[in-house]
């Protein structure tokens, strides 16, 4: 490898002035190829996204510098201003000790906190500037449960060693802004490669899961992943079981959230972690849908997730005179778009004449959607909300070729309640045929229904549909008092609302008598 030192701009006050800010890497290429045009690139956008904060940054380095700290940015904020994304962090590490550290934050900061001193971290804000300093760590893992030993450490060199990801093992030291990039950091950006400090499987048996932080950068962040880091993670896939539900939960839903899913989500399935993950997506790879026999269900439910993804935010549609509207990202409906079919192993049968089918898959589906979901700790609301749209996805191919009745278009809108929006979208999408003819077909066919809910809801309030009597007037007229029989009586009114849309009271207590005289209870008493 070979160090070539390049010099940029410094940033002082959000201009470019003096040339004096050294930057130092490692390349096997000559600063004349294709490698080191990458390189100056990547700079250039470091030097334009660091600017508004740099100045307060250098000056809380002098406050360091000054009692003799060394104090450096770090991570994440580091590797995102080389790819021009905004960093929602400002992480910096520091030679300082928590005590010493909060000591000179005190004056130069409008607020501190403890954020996590067990673990060397400080928080701070100065004129909306936040920011967390930890000190310099070299933790000891206990191999079986992950927990570290928290151990402070002497050099940044150290410190960036036991980083997960070498784009995440560069640093800014502070005030000088002098580059540090020991292990190839950013010629892994400019590559887009993902690849750890130190081995991979010492990386991953430190902290195992980094093997999902390494799915979920692949979707953020369109890296590919290095041969060895993959190799690692096939061999070493089991020991995310040792990482909390919560923890792996929230890495999922970081890469749901991301621009590209599916690159994440094929990581995870091909070098195995899915099956201790998310089992029941690679499991979707053994069917083949019953419509299309040629296509895998696996490749089909990933093509589903970023339809719908394209889907998000405003859309019209042909004979609505506003525009529908799911803002993006959303989690509920990527993740009923990725797991709508999960149900279809447990419901495989093969048909007379070679077919097969997945009868009633989709309530299959909805129960293994909510016992995954409580398995990864998911809030209540966000499993319901999976769950529901699970079971509703095929409620629209239920209703043959589009003629849909005034009933059929209130019991749709009820059933889905407000999950309704993202029906509309997961039903869109779940369309995946390569026929032309009847993808258009199908979207006509939604675009109509779509109107025709609106033009119901608008006339009968079907949101908030309720039966036209209330408890009180049904028990009233039965003569009857709380309990399982009116609870009855109310949900054959509500269904009777349903078919007949408004019909007014006298008509619906006429309804009810009418059914009370079919009930065994009516001749007690």
């Amino acid at each position: 490898m070979v160090a070539h030192s390049w010099r940029l701009p410094v940033i002082r006050g959000g201009a470019a002035t003096s040339p004096n800010l050294a930057v130092v890497w490692k390349s096997p290429r000559s600063p004349e190829d294709s490698a080191a045009r990458s390189y100056a690139e990547l700079q250039r956008r470091a030097v334009q996204h660091l600017a508004p904060v740099l100045p307060m940054l250098q000056h809380l380095g002098e406050v360091f510098a000054d009692a003799g700290h060394e104090i450096a940015l770090v991570g994440g904020p580091v590797r995102d201003a080389f790819l021009a994304r905004t960093s929602a962090d400002i992480d910096l590490t520091t030679s300082a000790s928590p005590e010493e550290t909060e000591a000179l934050l005190k004056p130069w900061a409008s607020a501190t906190w403890d954020v996590g001193r067990a673990f060397g971290t400080i928080g701070a804000r100065r004129d909306g500037l936040q920011v967390e300093i930890t000190t310099y760590r070299s933790d000891v893992y206990d191999r079986q449960s992950r927990k570290p030993v928290v151990s402070f450490g002497d050099s940044l060199e150290d410190d960036l060693l036991r980083r997960d990801f070498s784009v995440n093992a560069m640093a800014l030291r502070l005030p000088t802004l002098e580059f540090v990039d020991p292990h190839g950091g950013l010629a892994a950006l400019a590559d887009r490669t993902l690849m750890t400090p130190a081995a991979p499987s010492e990386s991953f048996g430190d902290d195992p899961l980094r093997m999902m932080r390494a799915a979920r950068f692949a979707a953020q962040l369109g890296f590919t992943v290095d041969p060895r880091v993959r190799e690692a993670m096939r061999e070493m896939a089991g020991s995310i079981e040792i990482i909390s539900a919560e923890r792996v939960r929230d890495e999922l839903v970081k890469l749901m959230l991301s621009a590209a899913p599916r690159a994440g989500l094929t990581l995870l399935v091909e070098t195995g972690l899915a099956s201790y993950v998310l089992p029941e997506l690679p499991a979707l790879q053994l069917e083949v849908d019953e419509h299309n026999p040629h296509k895998d269900v696996y490749e089909h439910s990933l093509t589903v997730l970023e339809q719908a993804m394209a889907l998000e935010g405003e859309r019209s549609v042909p004979g609505l005179e506003s525009p529908a509207t799911v803002p993006g990202p959303d989690l509920v409906l990527r993740l009923a778009a990725l797991l709508h079919d999960v149900g279809k192993p447990a419901t495989r049968a093969f048909e007379p004449g070679g077919g097969v089918s997945f009868h009633h898959h989709e309530v299959v589906g909805a129960k293994l959607v909510r016992k995954r979901m409580r398995a990864l700790r998911f809030d209540k609301a966000t499993t319901a909300d999976v769950a529901r749209l699970t079971e509703l996805h095929l409620r629209f191919h239920g209703y043959g070729g589009g003629e849909w009745t005034d009933s059929a278009v209130r019991r749709y809108v009820t059933d889905a309640g407000p999950m309704l929006s993202r029906l509309h979208l997961l039903t869109r999408s779940d369309c995946t045929t390569r026929n032309r003819r009847k993808a258009a077909a199908l979207a006509r066919t939604y675009d109509d229904l779509e109107v025709r809910i609106a033009a119901l809801q608008e006339q009968e309030e079907l949101a908030a549909v309720r039966p036209e009597l209330d408890g009180n007037q049904i028990a009233g007229t039965l003569g009857i008092t709380p309990g399982p029989v009116l609870g009855r009586a109310y949900k054959h009114l509500l269904a009777f609302r349903l078919d007949a849309g408004p019909v007014g009271e006298d008509a619906a207590r006429e309804e009810l008598q009418r059914w009370w005289g079919e009930q065994p209870e009516a001749g007690q008493g």
